[in-house]
């Protein structure tokens, strides 16, 4: 079933009913809430942060009128929680590999690896290791290795996600620029 045709009119009449008990009050606090996700995905440097708030919205208001029959506390912590469930989804969905697919041609892999290595090259050591650390175990080992590295940095996983998320954007714009440099004539 398409989502956008699943929001009726009763739909967000139960939502504001749940923000508020006074039509108008609710009506604000609607606002504020977009606002404030759109500044969430924003500050999380998403230039589609308008589109991922209103799918917040969205995805609430299909459920405001289960959830707001055993919902304690401030309606607004639940849009933020929601709100970061679609932020790592659309990290998901945005965020090609480091390296671009590649035909399975030993020269273009060669290629790839070199431009990867020379792209490593570049970083600053603590960048380097960390992203080296951060992507070298599989499976199981690695979210047990990722919280021991957090703490060896001092830092919350989910800043250590970021500072590799980060440097692993760094890198990929590198090895692209490098592949199309790299190119035969």
């Amino acid at each position: 079933m398409n989502q956008e045709s699943a929001l009726t009119q009763a739909a967000f009449d139960s939502l504001l009913a749940w923000l508020d008990t006074d039509r108008d009050q609710a009506g604000r606090k609607y606002e504020n809430i977009r606002q404030r996700l759109i500044k969430i995905f924003t500050c999380r440097g998403r230039p589609d942060a308008e589109e991922l708030a209103d799918e917040t919205i969205n995805r609430v208001t299909l459920k405001a009128p289960e959830v707001a029959k055993e919902y304690v506390g401030d309606p607004a912590l639940y849009f933020y929680g929601v709100a970061q469930k679609i932020y790592l989804e659309s990290l998901r969905k945005h965020l090609p590999a480091v390296v671009p697919a590649a035909p399975a041609g030993s020269d273009e892999i060669e290629r790839e690896h070199e431009c990867l290595e020379r792209c490593l090259e570049q970083l600053s050591p603590g960048r380097r290791e960390l992203v080296l650390e951060y992507y070298q175990n599989d499976k199981g080992e690695k979210i047990d290795y990722r919280k021991q590295l957090a703490q060896k940095l001092g830092i919350a996983q989910n800043a250590l996600r970021i500072r590799a998320h980060r440097i692993r954007a760094t890198l990929q714009q590198c090895v692209e620029e490098c592949l199309k440099q790299s190119l035969p004539a």
